[in-house]
């Protein structure tokens, strides 16, 4: 192509105004990203002078758009006081009315603490020791008298007993006037009474170890003092009550057998003096053994006589005396042991006129009897013996870890702690009403 029709082609594109792109100084990175407008496109044949370049506007009209609020300007309505009416009657009544009264009519309380518990003295032995039984008997006794007394604070029984050695109701009632919600009305009966008690008196037990603390609460120090004094004298005058029961119980079987032992023995004893004195004889066997020794002397002696007698008949004649008085002393002496042996016999009569046979089986009956009795009474008196050193060593008794002390200050009412109850409870109670209420009223 020549230069001159090069020219020509040049200077139509020179006249014509093409957009320019603006370009940002700030970042060179992004404008050298961005990709170059193409040309644009003419069409075939047709000269670059024809075609006219589009630009856009620089400033468009901005539309006409009219802002409305999203919600209207909010008022008080009448659900609105009527919750915080109720807030107020809910809320803000019983606090201001429980403040009120907690801080300018409530009566100080003072509180006195006790602290005791049940021991046994016991001394296990070696057969329990062996058996592994001898601090399991004792401890479950001291236990149970635990419980006992525990149930015992908190009875009518322990406040008539107070009461009658300290007047609770003047003690309880001086504030009534300007405290009636704290204080005791003198009117009221024994189960009033007794009621109150149970809000005064407060009784911690940890079954576990068996330890119990006591907490008195009264208007005065010196009251608050008495009354636990008093409560712990009552504790420890049914514990020994109890103990004693128990020592009672556990010697009591030991000592009816023991009393009916004796009482054998008497039988016994008695029947064998009746038995000596009707029949003249102290012992029935000594007896005997005399009359056997007689028997058996009789027998020499009849012995000997023979042998006289014998020799009486080889030396002499037939008429001699000395042969005559012999026959006479042998004779004597065998109608003597017939008579003695015939004592021993069936129809012999002994001492008493009644049978060696029969007097003896009566007094070995006897004597068997009395036996019997001696050793029966001397085994119930060495069970009694044991059952006495048993309830000893088992003896409870109230250990006091904790004396009664007179307070400084006063611990009650907690004012602070109740209205702060009360609001919450309040609270809670106003929420769940109201939420209850705009529930109910959006379902319908």
């Amino acid at each position: 192509m020549s230069s001159t029709s090069l020219q020509q082609w040049i200077k139509p594109l020179k006249r014509a105004k093409l957009p320019q792109t603006p370009i940002r100084q700030n970042n060179m990175s992004d404008t050298a990203d961005q990709p170059k407008p193409a040309a644009a496109p003419t069409g075939a044949g047709r000269p670059a002078a024809n075609r006219k370049p589009k630009v856009p506007p620089r400033n468009p009209p901005a539309p006409n758009v009219v802002i409305r609020p999203i919600a209207v300007q909010a008022k008080v309505k009448k659900r609105h006081w009527g919750l915080l009416l109720s807030f107020l009657l809910i809320v803000g009544l019983p606090v201001g009315v429980s403040a009120w009264y907690l801080y300018t009519r409530a009566a100080d309380q003072y509180a006195t603490t006790i602290g005791f518990t049940v021991r046994s003295e016991e001394s296990t032995s070696g057969a329990d020791l062996l058996s592994g039984l001898g601090s399991t008997i004792g401890g479950g006794s001291a236990s149970r008298d635990a419980d006992i007394l525990y149930e015992l604070i908190l009875s009518r029984e322990i406040v008539s007993r107070v009461n009658a050695t300290l007047d609770l109701p003047a003690m309880y009632s001086a504030h009534y006037d300007t405290d009636p919600v704290m204080s005791y009305n003198s009117d009221g009966t024994i189960e009033d009474l007794t009621d109150y008690w149970k809000r005064m008196v407060r009784v911690s037990y940890d079954a576990s170890s068996g330890l119990m603390e006591i907490r008195v609460l009264a208007f005065n120090p010196q009251d608050a003092q008495d009354i636990a004094i008093a409560v712990r004298d009552e504790s420890s005058r049914t514990i020994n009550e109890l103990s004693a029961i128990a020592r009672e119980d556990a010697t009591r079987y030991a000592q009816e057998d023991l009393d009916l032992s004796l009482d054998r023995l008497k039988k016994a004893r008695e029947a064998l003096t009746s038995f000596r004195l009707a029949n003249q004889i102290v012992d029935p066997n000594a007896d005997i053994q005399a009359q056997m020794g007689l028997l058996t002397t009789l027998q020499e002696q009849q012995a000997t006589a023979l042998i006289e007698y014998d020799l009486l008949t080889e030396s002499v004649r037939d008429n001699d005396p000395r042969l005559e008085q012999a026959t006479r002393r042998l004779a004597v002496i065998e109608a003597r042991i017939a008579a003695e042996r015939q004592k021993f016999g069936a129809g012999g009569a002994g001492p008493g006129g009644v049978e060696y046979a029969t007097t003896i089986s009566a007094f070995e009956g006897l004597t068997v009897d009395r036996e019997f009795a001696e050793a029966a009474y001397a085994a119930a008196l060495s069970a009694f013996d044991a059952a006495r050193a048993e309830a000893n060593r088992n003896s409870r008794y109230l250990a006091t870890y904790i004396s009664p002390m007179k307070a400084e200050k006063p611990e009650f009412p907690q004012r602070g702690l109740l209205v702060a109850i009360i609001a919450a409870f309040s609270f809670l109670t106003w929420a769940i009403m109201s939420l209850v209420y705009y529930s109910l009223r959006d379902r319908r």
